[in-house]
């Protein structure tokens, strides 16, 4: 690993022939002191690799993905005093307001509600405050989305924490730092193909049992951890019943997913597949 930019022996001052530390509060190690204190946690309880102390220290470790509204960087925290503690985790870093393209929120955004008049019009002119609070409601969006699905038991990444710049979630990959590869990349074998999609079945059913959507679902927010599925990329959730576009996007996901599989070599309907979870997100809304 590269020095920490925020940690240099050299940074001393001279003062009556004594060194003076430049910077006492920098962490011994790495570029920054653990973000867990003053940040929203995760779901309790907490996986075991979770590290809570806040002696621990985070660097970033470079980009694991670039996106529209996103980015995604390789985040390492560790605890300098017991060398096994150590855990790779993602950081989603959404862009500024100035780089987003919030042309893109607009149909998700219906069906969701804030509590105060004023900032839902701010949010349907698009002024630079209805901006923000979109970037806001973007970023704990996913995050409550994903505290929901894990505890539910959906195949999502753990939700680590969530602060105003960034939201640490599980890293899916391997303990080298090699992310899990995308399904439009994947070449599976045949014999894992039905399972893989019956993996899909039953976290899309769930997920329309909750009365949702994910809204932008396709083989590229899907990762094949080993034999497993997981889905990714949440912040544009919909609320099937509520949004009066709901059901088209569920139509949408349904069939950009049953396209790869029947690319794949598949058998499976993509009619009857929406259908299934139509008929679940419609029986959520009677209850």
């Amino acid at each position: 690993m590269s020095r920490s930019t925020f940690e240099s022996h050299d940074d001393t001052l001279s003062s009556g022939g004594h060194a003076v530390d430049t910077e006492p509060d920098a962490p011994p190690e790495g570029e920054r002191w653990s973000t867990w204190d003053g940040a929203s946690h995760g779901p309790t309880p907490r996986p075991d690799w979770v590290i809570t102390d806040l002696g621990a220290v985070e660097s970033d470790l470079g980009i694991l993905k670039t996106g529209k509204e996103a980015d995604v960087h390789l985040v390492r925290r560790w605890l300098p005093a017991d060398r096994e503690r150590d855990v790779l985790m993602a950081a989603k870093r959404y862009r500024s307001t100035d780089h987003r393209l919030f042309h893109r929120d607009a149909g998700y955004l219906e069906g969701r509600r804030v509590r105060k008049s004023r900032e839902m019009r701010a949010m349907r002119t698009r002024t630079a405050f209805g901006k923000q609070m979109i970037s806001g409601m973007w970023a704990f969006t996913e995050f409550d989305t994903l505290t929901t699905l894990w505890r539910e038991g959906l195949p999502v990444p753990y939700p680590v924490q969530l602060t105003e710049s960034e939201m640490l979630m599980e890293f899916i990959g391997t303990p080298d730092g090699a992310a899990a590869p995308r399904l439009v990349q994947a070449r599976p074998a045949p014999d894992l193909l039905a399972d893989l999609f019956e993996q899909l079945r039953s976290a899309l059913t769930s997920l329309a049992e909750l009365g949702w959507a994910h809204g932008d679902l396709s083989p590229y927010n899907v990762l094949l951890d080993g034999e497993r599925l997981v889905i990714i990329d949440w912040p544009q959730v919909v609320d099937v019943i509520g949004n009066p576009h709901g059901f088209d996007f569920l139509e949408r996901d349904a069939r950009n997913m049953t396209d790869w599989f029947t690319r794949r070599g598949l058998e499976v309907e993509a009619e009857e597949f929406f259908g299934d979870l139509a008929a679940a997100a419609a029986g959520a809304a009677r209850w």
